[in-house]
């Protein structure tokens, strides 16, 4: 891992923090679109009436769920762009390996958290009994597959998205972004991978608010062709708008504040900003720099003939020296 990357425990620290400080937030927001979502009804699940429930659950698992998807992303990722054709091509996989592992912990407790909110007059306790009771142990899993099937897509959209715009916006003012920058760049690609990524959200959370009966339970596939075929495209979107305006609010704190943590807690080495080139020296070969070097903008001149072609060899090699420790630096920005 280079230099300028999160270590583990940047990525632990930082990524716990993150979880907890945007769950913490939106919760409310959150409760209002199960709600909306749930096959019972906006109204049957609770209406406006107690959005805080289920939150104990969901501040248990947070932060070990955000801190495991960094921890595994962040590595993913640096091990990854060596082999992969393309940086987003290493964002898509680093974040589905992330995602498929926090959703060890993120499951169990997003479970008990959505049955929370559809059911406000049930304490969080009855909630855990009654689920442990109809579906045993293996009933905090329930909608796993599910959530694996919404939450890779989604951050296939906006993990590579959101890297894209950070890359973007550095090579555009030529230095790295900063933590409010990198929120943005996040909030814009949270709100987008939401709004495409609505039917499969909608899909998981009946699959997880939906009990097994007769030792046969409703799968994701099942659950939207039912939903279109009784209720249309409009069923397949219940719950757009909080999610999109939850995401979009939601990734600019969760992204800013993990952005935020690192450079408070875990600042870049003074050779941060050439991590990126460490990795392009990795992936072409030593010789490849080196001859890349030799004709930066051009090959060396000739050897001079006279002192004043000396005078101007010379020149041009400290011209050339100083561009180079120009590019170095801005060439290639964090992505």
């Amino acid at each position: 891992m280079s230099s300028d990357e999160p270590g583990f425990l940047s990525s632990l620290f930082c990524g716990a923090l993150a979880g907890l400080t945007v769950d913490l937030a939106l919760y409310p927001l959150d409760t209002l679109k199960t709600r909306l979502q749930s096959s019972a009804g906006f109204t049957a699940s609770g209406g406006l009436k107690s959005i805080y429930a289920g939150l104990p659950s969901i501040a248990v698992g947070s932060a070990p769920g955000s801190a495991l998807f960094f921890l595994t992303y962040e590595f993913c990722k640096s091990n990854s762009l060596d082999w992969t054709p393309s940086q987003s091509v290493a964002h898509m996989l680093a974040a589905s390996c992330g995602e498929a592992i926090a959703c060890l912990v993120r499951v169990p407790t997003e479970v008990v958290k959505q049955r929370a909110q559809a059911n406000a007059a049930l304490s969080l306790r009855k909630v855990v009994a009654k689920l442990l009771a109809n579906n045993g142990l293996f009933g905090l899993y329930r909608g796993y597959l599910a959530t694996i099937v919404r939450e890779i897509p989604f951050s296939c959209v906006q993990f590579p998205l959101w890297e894209s715009l950070k890359y973007g916006w550095s090579r555009r003012q030529k230095k790295p972004v900063k933590a409010w920058q990198s929120a943005t760049c996040g909030s814009l690609a949270g709100a987008v991978a939401g709004a495409l990524t609505t039917p499969l959200d909608m899909a998981k959370t009946r699959v997880m608010l939906s009990n097994k009966i007769h030792g046969r339970s409703d799968g994701i596939i099942s659950v939207l062709a039912d939903a279109w075929r009784h209720q249309g495209f409009a069923a397949l979107f219940a719950g757009v708008v909080p999610r999109v305006l939850w995401l979009a609010i939601g990734g600019f704190i969760f992204l800013g504040s993990y952005e935020l943590a690192k450079s408070l807690f875990f600042p870049p080495s003074p050779v941060g900003h050439f991590g990126s080139y460490a990795r392009e020296v990795r992936r072409l070969g030593v010789n490849s720099i080196l001859e890349g070097l030799l004709n930066l903008h051009g090959s060396f001149p000739e050897k001079p003939s006279t002192f004043d072609d000396s005078i101007e060899a010379a020149k041009r090699l400290e011209e050339r020296r100083k561009l180079w420790k120009a590019q170095s630096k801005y060439a290639f920005p964090e992505s």
